[in-house]
């Protein structure tokens, strides 16, 4: 994703200025020293005179500090420098631009900048240094910051903490800087580490050439050692021949079927933690700059806890549509029905097309989804995308079945479980094996059916994608 120029920059004259005193921290040493001396006078007379005093020097001397700092007080006018556009876990460099409008400045400079909770930094609270900037009527502090979220972003302003010259008091001045924007997934680290036939991210996925049923003609060509027998144009070969006279083959070239349309569908409701969610969404979002490589349409949906439509359009400018629709889209704790959702497809889509259906499928859905995947398989080519409950596989997996015969070798006693692991064990076995039975029902009445992890959906879905342009089945 390309960042955006910068923009968001605060125009002085319209800058808000809110001022706050604060009582430092020399300030409340000060008054306990005096309290103490206070305390000494109540038992010694000779003590109370020096109390007075003190006293009476001490309070111009607090007023007077507090006054200087008032008088030199805001000396600046702030602007800030941040890209509009950002990519998630991609540090990007802020600037903060100080136009000072003062010959003073205070003893002490501090700086926060009030960034958004979806982001972070270890930089603040920082200490200017006020020579470099006596030295220049333009001081520039720069800063590296990570939005770790995706979604809306926006910079409350600016704080400088002044500090007196004795440190009695520090004026703490808030400057409505304000700046937003959006943060999106990471496209370069979508595909990082994922194995592909080709690079997406600089459009190089690997054409896949096909002889036969459902492929496009695309051109002719010389026979080359390796080419099916079947794909020779003998009406083509008997117009060419070679300078010795003999024939020369031509076969026909094949490639995949242009101009099909891609429905992604999300669940956006409780069966997609945040995790699981944020690796579908990033799949759905490389899967979709994939096809629209191939000339595809694409578009997306979610159910759930946001009910979206997006419909399939054509053309590497429907990618930023998607980006803009998909960006801060998130999971949360709801009911959803992928009947709904199946339903609201079929009303939608007037053309046959690849629905990719992406949730966590469960014995239950079987029932609920009996008598529209039938219906669907009919117009449409769907693909039923389910997480692994890696949690209920190491629950198997560990559960002991060869610890008596493992312990026998080792010579140590065997493991003795207890009623509520062997229950929890045989709840997991049951559990998988009627979500496997469900998938095999599935893949029996014609339906695609995918299992994956987080860290490989995108992988897995694309190149299922491929294996489906391959086959020719759309």
């Amino acid at each position: 994703m390309k960042k955006s120029s910068i923009q968001d920059k605060s125009k002085n004259a319209g800058q808000e200025v809110q001022i706050l005193f604060i009582p430092g921290r020399t300030l409340f040493i000060t008054l306990l020293l005096y309290l103490l001396l206070g305390c000494l006078s109540f038992f010694f007379d000779a003590v109370t005179f020096t109390w007075i005093l003190i006293g009476a020097g001490l309070v111009p001397v607090i007023l007077i500090d507090l006054l200087i700092l008032y008088l030199l007080g805001d000396r600046f006018r702030i602007e800030r420098e941040i890209p509009s556009s950002l990519a998630q876990n991609e540090s990007v460099q802020v600037r903060l631009l100080f136009r000072r409008i003062g010959g003073f400045l205070p003893y002490s400079i501090r700086l926060y900048d009030l960034f958004p909770s979806s982001m972070n930094t270890t930089v603040f609270p920082v200490k200017l240094e006020r020579e470099k900037i006596k030295k220049t009527d333009l001081f520039i502090f720069e800063y590296n910051i990570k939005p770790i979220e995706r979604g809306l972003w926006f910079f409350a302003g600016t704080e400088i903490i002044l500090g007196s010259l004795i440190r009695f008091w520090r004026m703490r001045i808030t400057h409505d800087v304000i700046s937003k924007g959006r943060t999106y997934p990471n496209f370069k680290q979508m595909t990082r580490g994922i194995d592909l036939k080709g690079n997406p991210e600089k459009g190089e996925v690997k054409q896949i050439r096909r002889r036969g049923q459902g492929m496009e003609f695309e051109s002719l060509r010389d026979y080359q050692e390796g080419d099916s027998i079947r794909s020779i144009d003998w009406r083509a070969t008997s117009r060419n021949r070679m300078l010795d006279g003999s024939p020369k083959l031509i076969v026909r070239n094949y490639q995949e079927e242009q101009d099909q349309q891609i429905l992604f569908i999300i669940d956006s409701g409780y069966r997609l933690p945040d995790k699981q969610f944020d690796s579908a969404l990033e799949a759905m979002l490389l899967l979709s700059y994939v096809a629209l490589k191939h000339g595809d349409a694409a578009g997306a949906a979610s159910f759930g806890m946001h009910d979206l439509w997006i419909p399939p359009r054509k053309g590497m400018s429907a990618y930023k549509g998607l980006m803009n629709g998909l960006y801060d889209l998130q999971s949360a704790p709801v009911p959803s029905s992928p009947f709904m959702a199946m339903e609201k497809a079929l009303n939608n889509l007037h053309r046959r097309s690849f629905i990719i259906l992406i949730s966590n499928f469960r014995e239950e859905d079987g029932e609920s989804l009996s008598w529209i995947l039938p219906r669907i398989n009919q117009r449409h080519l769907l693909l039923m995308v389910s997480f692994l409950e890696t949690s209920l596989y190491e629950l198997v997996g560990n559960s002991g079945k060869n610890d008596t015969i493992k312990s026998a070798f080792k010579g140590s006693e065997p493991k003795i479980k207890t009623d509520d692991e062997i229950l929890e064990t045989a709840a997991a076995y049951s559990y998988l094996a009627n979500r496997r039975r469900l998938y095999r029902k599935w893949e029996h009445s014609g339906l695609l059916v995918l299992e994956t992890s987080p860290q490989h959906i995108s992988s897995a879905l694309i190149n299922k994608y491929l294996s489906v342009k391959k086959s020719g089945k759309l």
